[in-house]
């Protein structure tokens, strides 16, 4: 197989992995078992509306209010009855509130024999937002920032976003309680903790504000007094009008990345699917692996593919442009320099990597060795966290646009 069908291969996977799931299946699938009637349907993440959109032909006419809010860019149009709002992510903005007000307006008066449908998907941490009261947006805003650039854990971030949020860490089914709330969850949380997907609005909450505070110390984000009154406000430890179905998550797009790359006659293995480090050093570990199978044919025989799902972090430190898998990615480039017969893929499964327009990278061992003809050093844009900048230029940037679906990352090493 040629360099060039090896890396049309990678794509192909990545991409079948995440079609296989796309949650509309799902959805109605679960929707057809719990046969609802007469709901309020609130849907939030950067899956939000295509799941909307099944629950709407599943319960079309069963369903008295619909409101979608997602990621700017990832609405596919009108979905009849339904309020549609495009916000902030992964920092909340204007619209983010106005959204998330109409939502609260809608469910204010809810009686016990009332259901909200709620379907969330990853990225309702910033799509889903009231700031506590004496919290101003402005101050959210500089306090999520600080907090993604740290190298702070996903639940750590989320940590302190529920402890300064009307509905957050449960509040929200707190809020409409008597009222019942079903989730379906599309998780993108290593280990599917409900109470860290989004911030977990309709689960109770296992963090306290003790640990909210220490997560700001240890990354010495410096907070006003406005902001650490609000953090001693407990979120809910109990809620009794909750029922949650988790519907897919990074396990099963693994799993069907496996089933494929068997089918393309790769050894395959699924490595793991927890990957939880940082992303630069979680490419260059990776690239140790496949530079092992290359050159010495374990663990396992060549042609082989290894197979990674999680959500790595990025210490900001330099000013450049990119996101978690475009650095794991050129990171992997680096390591895997001068060998053939290699490629990496490494994806955001909901079709954007952080602050860009890239799903992620696909990398092999020319990708360095092109940026250093040019006359750059892939390393210095590596140390400077502009990997975005680094892969355009070698043509090993990933651009899937918004996929509807969102389960992690997915990482693809083909070794032949």
């Amino acid at each position: 197989m040629s360099g060039a069908e090896l890396l049309k291969t990678a794509i192909e996977i990545v991409e079948k992995s995440i079609e296989s799931v796309l949650p509309d299946r799902a959805v109605k699938d679960t929707l057809e078992r719990l046969n609802l009637k007469d709901v309020f349907l609130v849907a939030v993440g950067k899956a939000a509306w295509r799941m909307a959109k099944a629950a709407h032909e599943v319960l079309n006419g069963k369903i008295k209010r619909g409101i979608v809010i997602t990621k700017y860019g990832h609405s596919e149009g009108p979905i009849d009855g339904f309020e549609i709002y495009e916000a902030g992510h992964p920092i909340p903005d204007g619209n983010t509130v106005r959204a998330t007000r109409r939502v609260m307006e809608m469910v204010e008066k809810l009686r016990e024999k009332d259901t909200v449908l709620f379907l969330l998907s990853g990225g309702g941490s910033a799509l889903f937002e009231l700031p506590m009261e004496g919290v101003s947006l402005e101050e959210l805003q500089e306090i999520t920032d600080s907090l993604l650039k740290s190298g702070a854990k996903v639940e750590e971030i989320n940590t302190v976003r529920k402890h300064l949020s009307q509905v957050k860490g449960g509040r929200f089914a707190e809020k409409i309680y008597p009222a019942k709330v079903i989730t379906l969850v599309l998780s993108d949380v290593l280990g599917d903790r409900i109470d860290v997907v989004a911030s977990g609005p309709t689960w109770p909450d296992r963090s306290t504000s003790e640990e909210a505070i220490r997560i700001l110390e240890r990354y010495k984000i410096s907070v006003s007094d406005r902001v650490k009154k609000a953090l001693l406000k407990e979120t809910p430890e109990y809620l009794s009008n909750v029922e949650v179905h988790v519907l897919g998550n990074v396990q099963k797009v693994c799993e069907a990345a496996k089933r494929i790359a068997v089918e393309k006659g790769f050894n395959t293995e699924i490595l793991t699917t927890t990957l939880d480090c940082e992303a630069k050093e979680a490419g260059r570990f990776i690239a140790s692996i496949m530079r092992e199978i290359k050159e010495k044919n374990r663990p396992l025989r060549k042609p082989a593919a290894v197979i990674f799902g999680g959500e790595t972090v990025v210490h900001v430190k330099g000013n450049g442009m990119g996101g978690r898998n475009q650095e794991l990615a050129l990171s992997a480039a680096i390591a895997l320099e001068g060998l053939e017969g290699v490629v990496l893929c490494s994806v955001g499964t909901d079709g954007t990597d952080g602050p860009t327009d890239a799903a992620g990278g696909v990398v092999d061992g020319k990708t360095a060795a092109i940026l250093k003809e040019m006359g750059e050093d892939p390393l210095e844009y590596l140390e400077s966290n502009d990997s975005y900048n680094a892969l355009k230029k070698a043509g090993a940037l990933l651009k899937t646009g918004p996929t509807g679906t969102n389960v992690n990352d997915l990482i693809i090493g083909l070794i032949t």
